[in-house]
C-alpha cells in the first residue's frame, strides 16, 4: 500500500537516503556515473539540509511510503514549483513517482496555482511529458547536469 504524507523532522534521514540513492542509481542518464557530478548533485541532500527544508514555511515536503518503507520524496514551493520528485530504487516502476506527481500537482492546485513549474532531469523528462508537462525553454545546467524547464496548466 502506498501512502504519501507530509514529511516530519524525524523523516530527514530517510528522505536523504532516498534522494541520494535515487540520484546515484537511477539518474545515470544525467550524471553518466561521474563521481564528481554525483557528489555535486547530492551535496545538498544531507539529513541536516533536508531537516531545514522540512521546517521551511515556503516549502512543503512529502514522503511516500510503500508497505511502510520510504519509497519516494517530493516537495513544492510556495511559488508553485515542484522542487523534488524522486523514487527509491527498490520502488521504481511501482507507480510511486506518478502518485507523488499527482499529489504535488493537487497540493499546488489546492493552493490556487494555475500554472506549475519544474526543472526536469533528462532521466525524468519523458515521464513529465507523458504527464502533460511542456518544455518552456532551453536546457540549463543544474548541479552540473542539464535541467529542462517545464510548465503545466493545472
Amino acid at each position: 500500500m502506498l501512502v504519501i504524507r507530509k514529511a516530519e523532522q524525524a523523516d530527514a534521514e530517510a528522505c536523504s537516503r532516498t534522494l541520494s540513492a535515487s540520484i546515484r542509481e537511477l539518474c545515470a542518464t544525467d550524471h553518466h556515473d561521474d563521481a564528481d557530478l554525483i557528489a555535486q548533485w547530492t551535496a545538498n541532500k544531507t539529513p541536516e539540509r533536508i531537516a531545514r527544508w522540512i521546517a521551511d514555511p515556503n516549502v512543503t515536503f512529502f514522503l511516500a511510503e510503500r508497505d511502510g518503507a520510504p519509497a519516494g520524496v517530493g516537495s513544492v514551493s510556495a511559488e508553485g514549483e515542484i522542487l523534488l520528485n524522486y523514487v527509491a530504487p527498490l520502488h521504481r516502476f511501482c507507480g510511486v513517482s506518478r502518485a507523488m506527481l499527482a499529489h504535488l500537482e493537487l497540493t499546488l492546485r489546492d493552493r490556487g496555482v494555475r500554472k506549475a513549474k519544474l526543472m526536469s532531469t533528462a532521466t525524468a523528462h519523458r515521464f513529465y511529458r507523458s504527464a502533460g508537462w511542456l518544455d518552456v525553454g532551453s536546457p540549463q545546467l543544474l548541479f552540473g547536469v542539464k535541467g529542462y524547464p517545464m510548465e503545466k496548466n493545472l
